[in-house]
């Protein structure tokens, strides 16, 4: 690989115009399709084969798109020592209630004062109306969202308290604005720092944006073509800007590497491409694992995000063995600091990462075992919290906005239930004689505050039975009430009984997120083991490796639950409300957090294994290779740890705890497990460490390590030390 890599280097940098130029157009390309080309996008949130999702697709078959629409419940509060019965104060709820059903794509707005089904809380304080959209949650646009939210702000002028809660005014989270524009400056910083030189870090990080724009672009262009989720390019611009800088970085850092040491220009680009190129290409390929193997989850939107991620992350890896040594070619020496760029050639490897860095290996190696002893027990002490951890699908209300006050007063004024009430569909051609049993077998059960009578559909094909629970929508004992339905009423002759509503989606959604984990990440950890055996031919190193991450991801998780979960130091993270992490969030931290954790060590252990493979003692080859690759990963990972945590404090709910969770992971893994855990390990394995049993030594040897190069060199070396022939 290092040798088919160093040509690709050279010619890169001998051709650097072509080059340049041909990934200039190409983003130009992508970016015309991305205007020209590009498609609307759906917002649809769907997880096929689940029971409470086909009772939606039922009910709305059946009822109408207003059964399975998203909804705002208002709630109107009467003025201190009025009801919300009086002449006055009515006519003003009547009047908004009116001007709801006029917003665009609202289809039905419940009256509160209706005789048939009054919603008013028993004390006459506080009046609950319904509105109800034509779609789903998810397909609710901004301009609905906007338009609902200033009748809202309208409704509340003349007295009468108003507060709303509901899907429909729930945004989608947004990943991008200021916490992005934070993490791309202190990226800026931070490669400024490292190099010592503003050109070369405006380049890597350049080169890092022209990746990940050809690859959103590219996608977009994708969405006219092929129907694409909204979702889609959130995972490729996160993990295309972060691993393209690192990617760069690594190539960057062997470039100066060899500029210090005595190659010139040309020589030192397409050295580094072979030999920092080849991690690059490795570490490229565990995170393209990572992300492709969220297609097993059988969720279509986490299938779309982790491919589209993949297919940036290839366009990161080919930017950074070909436009990278091409730019290199144009910058030189200016690559180092200023005043580097004049002093004479040593001629000498250049041994970097004097002082802490090499103190640092030294301590750890020869304090080996009390320091992997302390970096184990302190990262599974931290991870002890994840055994507690409870998910939900439900968004949590920012304390002190309208949603959390309106949920605050329905559960004072008419009960936590009414909120979120569960959905029993009945259908079938005996669905409506049927449902009548069924609708007395749920109100027989705990935790039932009331089972409504059956509304049957026009067809009387369908009965649609509304329960309203004695518990909130994420309480256990409401939890417990779906299983309970779902365990005791059985489906009649000619009628199929159907759960569904929050709660009931929220308890599907985990279980197949839950059921998918353990598969998901034994297929990636499983393939990027079989990877890093061929890479670095040892059965040992891939399983430091690896063994590492699950120390990482278990104290991430253990962080988080403690955090978000429990409210230890919320307020210093500025938490907003604790409960259950959303669903989602394990699954996305696992893939980004394994693609990142990989990608620091293979840069780490393969300059270990160059130097052990160039002849070096085996703690002499972990301090050698140590030294030259922490700062290097210290600087990613600083990097990275800004980006995620950027959008702790100002994000959204359902943001803030995905962004914690991959922040103290990136800081948990790059400093404890890369920086003490792994040179320690090492240590202890001494030479074992390169073991390769024999039954396996067949495995085609892929040289990342430029040991190819390295020969040749040496014999181009004797060959100019020996006396010509006369």
């Amino acid at each position: 690989m290092a040798t088919l890599l160093h040509r690709l280097g050279l010619g890169a940098v001998r051709h650097r115009i072509i080059v340049t130029v041909a990934w200039l157009l190409a983003l130009l390309a992508v970016a015309f399709g991305a205007v020209k080309l590009s498609g609307e996008t759906v917002n649809t949130f769907r997880i096929p084969g689940q029971e409470s999702t086909t009772a939606l697709d039922l009910m709305k078959q059946r009822f109408g798109d207003a059964s399975a629409g998203a909804n705002v419940q208002v709630v109107f509060q009467a003025p201190a020592g009025q009801k919300i019965t009086d002449p006055a104060v009515a006519g003003q709820v009547a009047q908004a209630v009116a001007g709801f059903g006029k917003l665009p794509g609202v289809v039905v707005v419940s009256d509160p004062f209706d005789k048939q089904a009054p919603a008013v809380s028993r004390d006459l304080s506080t009046a609950l109306s319904t509105v109800t959209y034509g779609v789903q949650p998810s397909e609710v646009t901004d301009e609905q969202r906007a338009a609902i939210t200033d009748a809202l702000a309208k409704a509340g002028q003349g007295g009468v308290t108003v507060e709303a809660r509901g899907e429909a005014l729930s945004n989608a989270a947004d990943i991008g604005g200021a916490s992005e524009g934070i993490g791309v400056l202190v990226a800026l910083i931070v490669l400024a720092l490292s190099y010592g030189s503003l050109i070369a870090a405006g380049m890597n990080l350049l080169t890092a944006i022209i990746g990940v724009g050809i690859g959103v672009a590219g996608i977009t262009t994708l969405s006219g073509f092929v129907q694409l989720q909204s979702t889609t390019p959130i995972l490729a611009v996160m993990l295309g800007l972060a691993v393209g800088i690192d990617y760069a970085l690594f190539i960057v850092t062997r470039f100066r590497h060899e500029l210090r040491a005595g190659k010139d220009v040309e020589s030192a680009a397409a050295y580094a491409v072979g030999t920092a190129g080849s991690a690059v290409v490795t570490a490229g390929l565990t995170v393209v694992i990572a992300l492709a193997g969220l297609s097993v989850v059988g969720i279509p939107f986490l299938t779309e995000m982790g491919l589209a991620a993949s297919a940036t992350i290839v366009v990161a890896v080919l930017v950074a063995i070909t436009l990278v040594p091409a730019i290199l070619g144009f910058i030189g020496r200016k690559a180092l600091p200023r005043k580097l760029r004049d002093a004479a050639p040593t001629g000498e490897t250049v041994a970097e990462g004097r002082g802490f860095i090499r103190g640092w290996a030294h301590m750890v190696t020869h304090q080996r075992v009390i320091s992997l002893v302390l970096a184990v027990l302190a990262l599974a002490v931290i991870a002890l919290p994840f055994v507690k951890m409870q998910t939900t699908l439900a968004q949590r209300s920012p304390e002190g906005s309208t949603q959390a006050k309106a949920d605050a007063i329905i559960d004072q004024r008419f009960g936590p239930g009414v909120s979120a009430p569960l959905l029993i569909l009945v259908d079938g051609p005996d669905a409506v004689s049927y449902a009548a049993t069924v609708q007395k077998q749920i109100a027989a059960l705990p935790d039932v505050a009331l089972a409504q009578p059956p509304r049957p559909d026009q067809k009387q094909t369908a009965a649609l039975i509304t329960v309203i629970p004695a518990s909130g929508a994420e309480d256990q004992k409401t939890v417990d009430l779906v299983h309970s339905i779902r365990d005791t009423v059985a489906d009649g002759d000619g009628a199929t009984v159907y759960v569904t509503g929050q709660t009931a989606i929220s308890i599907d959604v985990s279980q197949k997120l839950n059921d998918a984990l353990p598969v998901y990440l034994a297929l990636v950890v499983g393939l990027a083991f079989v990877l890093l055996v061929l890479v670095f031919r040892s059965l040992l190193v891939p399983v430091v490796g690896v063994l590492g991450f699950l120390l990482t991801i278990g104290a991430a998780f253990g962080a988080t639950v403690a955090v978000f979960q429990w409210g230890w130091l919320a307020d210093l993270v500025n938490a907003g409300s604790t409960g259950p992490i959303i669903s989602l969030a394990p699954i996305i931290i696992v893939g980004i957090l394994f693609g990142l954790a990989m990608d620091y060590q293979v840069f780490l252990v393969s300059r270990m294994h160059e130097a052990h493979a160039h002849g070096a003692a085996p703690r002499d080859a972990i301090v050698t290779g140590f030294r030259q690759a922490a700062p290097v990963v210290v600087a990613a990972a600083t990097i990275m740890f800004a980006v995620f945590a950027a959008f702790v404090p100002e994000g959204n709910d359902t943001v803030k705890p995905i962004a914690f969770a991959l922040a103290v992971g990136i800081a948990f893994d790059a400093f404890v497990v890369r920086m003490i855990a792994v040179p320690a390990a090492m240590a202890l394995l001494g030479r074992s460490a390169w073991w390769l049993p024999r039954w396996l030594r067949w495995l085609p040897e892929l040289d990342v390590e430029g040991a190819a190069l390295e020969r040749k060199a040496a014999a181009a070396r004797r060959a100019d030390t020996q006396p010509a022939s006369v």
